[in-house]
């Protein structure tokens, strides 16, 4: 239906959540695409990616947090080659943003691989110095005035808070020390809300600026980025992105800035796209209502890639 008034298709490289080697490990394996890849990432890292990932322990190591890269990328030469996607833009929210990055031909896969290895570490050491008593945590069910009276209690208590994500009209991901978070649960709960998943380490805030210029001075000032092919729709204000620096920026950007998905769903219906092919383990974006009652959703997944398909004789 969305088709008929809007027949644009975008990419969404979603953002990262818990992965499990387990669930991703047959199709780092089997699948040609992602056999290729991983062998690259190989090459980069001097390990072996599936067997550092295998033994790790933790939601966002180094090794998921590459193995997320390839198997988001390694998702969508899939979906090219059986599905016949040609998107006119992209978007990675979050942790997306590197294979957005990527998929737009602004940074060589190669490239993308070694940055975000390097990036996995110095976040690791940073939230190891500092910030060591905040989280960031998701919740559902909880919008408008709701949400505004258990930020105003926050106020009230002297707490410090930030607003890390804006996932839909009532879904949200807030960053407050980690000793508020029962309490946090709980007024949730009394007013109807869902508490969901506590990210360690936390994101998007303006309180992490020393670690965006820590990235920028250390890792992408290293970086050489081409003004994108597929152009980006930046996930913290829906900015068409069409310049390497631009994409740079976006990076930079993902460290102080909330993401705010409804903006980036509005800017897509603008562009006249009416298909979004999500690329990636997704828990997430491509699955809240204001993504599904606005879009055709076509999950590109490891299940996805993994499962037969029937040929047609000609």
């Amino acid at each position: 239906m969305h088709d008929d008034l809007r027949p644009g298709t975008a990419i969404v490289f979603p953002g990262m959540g818990p992965s499990r080697f387990e669930d991703v490990a047959r199709f780092m394996l089997i699948n040609p695409f992602a056999r290729r890849l991983v062998a690259e990432a190989d090459e980069v890292l001097g390990y072996s990616l599936v067997d550092r990932f295998e033994e790790a322990e933790g939601d966002y190591t180094e090794y998921a947090q590459v193995a997320f890269l390839v198997n988001c990328l390694a998702l969508a030469q899939w979906g090219e080659s059986e599905l016949g996607v040609g998107p006119a833009y992209c978007v990675g929210p979050s942790f997306g943003g590197k294979a957005a990055a990527v998929y737009s031909g602004a940074l060589p896969f190669r490239s993308a691989v070694s940055m975000t290895a390097r990036w996995a570490r110095v976040l690791e050491d940073y939230f190891t110095l500092e910030h060591r008593d905040v989280v960031t945590h998701s919740f559902a069910r909880t919008g408008g005035d709701r949400l505004a009276g258990i930020l105003a209690d926050l106020d009230e208590r002297g707490e410090w808070y930030d607003i890390s994500c804006y996932v839909d009209h009532d879904f949200h991901m807030v960053s407050l020390r980690e000793g508020m978070l029962d309490w946090l649960q709980e007024r949730l709960r009394a007013l109807g809300g869902l508490p969901l998943y506590t990210m360690r380490p936390p994101m998007h805030s303006s309180a992490f600026r020393p670690l965006r210029d820590r990235v920028a001075r250390e890792i992408l000032d290293g970086v050489d980025f081409a003004d994108p092919v597929v152009p980006i729709v930046a996930d913290q204000d829906a900015r068409l992105v069409t310049s390497g620096a631009g994409v740079r920026e976006m990076l930079l950007d993902g460290f102080v800035e909330p993401v705010r998905w409804p903006a980036v769903v509005a800017e897509l219906m603008r562009l006249g796209v009416g298909k979004l092919y999500v690329s990636g383990p997704d828990a997430l974006f491509g699955r809240v209502a204001c993504t599904t009652e606005n879009f055709e959703v076509v999950a590109i997944t490891p299940r996805t890639a993994l499962r037969p398909r029937r040929r047609v004789a000609v």
